[in-house]
C-alpha cells in the first residue's frame, strides 16, 4: 500500500463543540473514552494479528507495570496516571502509525488539537481537565524522570504483547516490534524486564525448534 493511499484512507471524526452545559459536555467526554476500548492498535491490525488489543488494553497494562516499579525516585502515582492518559488523544484521532503516512509533526498537531478539544470543549478547563492535560504534555515532552520511565513502559509493553502474539498465534512477522522497542529502553529496571522477556522468548523459540526437529 502506498503512503498516499494510507494517509488518505484515515478519516477523523469531527471535533466536539461545547453545548454550554457542563454536565452534558462532561458526559460527552466520558462517552468518547469508549473509543479507546473499541479501537484496535494499528500495528497489530496491519500484521493481521487475530483479535488484536485495543488502545485501552495497552494503557491498562502499562498502568499496572508502573505500579510494579521498585524505583524510590519515581512518583509512582504520577506514573500510573500518566500511563492512563498518554494515548488519550487517540480517542479522537485513532492510533496513527507510520504506515498511515502522516508526518510526525502533523500527528503531534492532531493529537494536541484533540487534547485541547477535550480539555476546553468537553471539560471546560476544570482542575481535573488541567491535571489530565498537564500529565499528557509532560509525557509528550519526555523530559521528567516519570515521563521517560512511562515511555520505557510503552516500549516494554509493546514487546511483551508481541511475544504473546508470537506464542499464542504462531506469528512470525513481529520482529520489528522488538527491534523498535527493547533496544531503546533506558530505565535500568525496565531494561531488566526487557532482558527477561528476551530470554524467555529465546527459550521458547529453542523449545519450539526442538519439538519441530523431533517430529521429523
Amino acid at each position: 500500500m502506498s503512503t498516499g493511499s494510507a494517509a488518505s484512507k484515515r478519516e477523523f471524526p469531527p471535533l466536539y463543540q461545547s453545548s454550554g452545559n457542563i454536565s452534558s459536555d462532561r458526559l460527552a467526554f466520558f462517552h468518547i473514552l469508549e473509543r479507546l476500548k473499541t479501537q484496535k492498535r494499528t500495528g497489530w491490525v496491519n500484521h493481521n494479528v487475530p483479535g488484536p488489543e485495543s488502545i485501552s488494553d495497552h494503557m491498562y497494562r502499562m498502568s499496572v507495570l508502573a505500579m510494579c516499579t521498585s524505583d524510590p525516585d519515581l512518583d509512582v502515582s504520577k506514573c500510573v496516571m500518566m500511563a492512563v492518559v498518554h494515548d488519550l488523544a487517540e480517542a479522537q484521532v485513532g492510533d496513527i502509525a507510520p504506515s498511515d503516512g502522516i508526518p510526525k509533526a502533523e500527528k503531534r498537531r492532531l493529537e494536541a488539537e484533540a487534547m485541547h478539544n477535550f480539555v476546553h470543549e468537553m471539560l471546560h478547563n476544570s482542575p481535573a481537565a488541567q491535571r489530565i492535560e498537564a500529565l499528557w504534555k509532560e509525557y509528550e515532552e519526555g523530559e521528567t524522570k516519570e515521563a521517560k520511565f512511562v515511555k520505557d513502559l510503552d516500549r516494554f509493553e509493546m514487546a511483551c504483547q508481541a511475544s504473546e502474539y508470537e506464542r499464542n498465534h504462531g506469528m512470525k512477522t513481529l520482529q520489528p516490534f522488538f527491534d523498535s522497542s527493547l533496544p531503546f529502553i533506558k530505565h535500568p529496571e525496565v531494561q531488566a524486564w526487557g532482558q527477561a522477556l528476551a530470554d524467555e522468548r529465546q527459550k521458547t523459540r529453542e523449545q519450539q525448534s526442538d519439538l519441530s526437529s523431533s517430529s521429523h
